[in-house]
C-alpha cells in the first residue's frame, strides 16, 4: 500500500530524478506519480480510465511494452530487474499538465 506524503515536502531532487524526455515530452512515469501522491498505481489508472476525456495526448500517453521496458532499465543500476519490477501492462506516463490535473482528484 502506498504512503500519503499529505503534509510533506518532497525534495525537488526526488521529484527531478523521476522525470525523463520521451516523444519529445518531458513526462514522469505512472508509478512515480502514483509514489509521490501517496497511492496505489491501481487507484491512479482507475481514475485516468475514468476521466479520460481531461487527459488529451499532450497531458498522458500510454507507452508501448518495449518503450515501458526500456526506460525501466534506464532507470536501473543493473542491467536486470528487480523481482516484483517486470514490466506486464503498458504504463501511461503524464506531462506536466497531465500530473497537475491527476494531482487536483480527490485522493
Amino acid at each position: 500500500m502506498a504512503k500519503r506524503l499529505e503534509g510533506q515536502i518532497v525534495p525537488i531532487e526526488r521529484i527531478e530524478s523521476r522525470i525523463f524526455v520521451l516523444r519529445g515530452h518531458r513526462v514522469m512515469l505512472d508509478r512515480d506519480l502514483a509514489e509521490l501522491f501517496g497511492v496505489a498505481l491501481k487507484r491512479l489508472n482507475e481514475q485516468v480510465k475514468r476521466n479520460r476525456e481531461r487527459f488529451p495526448d499532450d497531458f498522458m500517453f500510454q507507452l508501448t511494452l518495449e518503450e515501458g521496458k526500456a526506460v525501466m532499465l534506464s532507470r536501473s543500476q543493473i542491467a536486470t530487474l528487480k523481482r516484483g519490477q517486470n514490466i506486464k501492462y503498458r504504463p501511461y506516463v503524464f506531462t506536466e499538465h497531465g500530473a497537475v490535473m491527476s494531482a487536483s482528484w480527490p485522493q
